[in-house]
């Protein structure tokens, strides 16, 4: 990190950290594919089948829930924005990302339609306000 401005370092160590959870999680994500499904060819087809192993869907959502608001973070250090507002916005960022994923994760398992729809609204909450806050501080910045 010696040859980085010393501005950006903290934000290329956010980089560094969330390319580590995110291979992480990835590996474990295709490790519970291969164990979920059994993939057979039969001639030039190939036949996709339930191995009775359950496929471990939080792997994704606890790499949002990790890489998400980080990367907020990341994005709002390299805004260049006064110390105290760069503290403030990446807390709350951080927080609404962290809470927008956490409602993601309930409709991604249902099987009611309805019910996915009203977790996917509760999550756009957070959602909007993050692009809102975004907009304005790049417009700031």
């Amino acid at each position: 990190l010696p040859n980085v401005t010393k501005s950006y370092r903290t934000a290329l160590t956010i980089t560094g950290i969330v390319t580590w959870i995110a291979t992480y999680h990835y590996f474990r994500i295709f490790n519970s594919w291969v164990a979920a499904f059994e993939v057979q060819q039969a001639g030039g087809d190939y036949a996709v089948s339930v191995s009775g192993t359950p496929f471990n869907d939080a792997y994704r959502y606890v790499d949002w829930l990790l890489t998400v608001p980080l990367l907020l973070i990341e994005l709002i250090l390299v805004m260049k924005l006064p110390a105290g507002e760069t503290a403030s916005m990446g807390t709350k960022l951080g927080l609404a990302s962290a809470v927008m994923v956490a409602l993601g994760y309930p409709g991604e398992i249902q099987e009611n339609l309805a019910v996915r729809w009203f977790w996917w609204a509760l999550a756009m909450i957070p959602f909007f306000y993050v692009v809102y806050s975004l907009l304005a501080g790049l417009g700031e910045a």
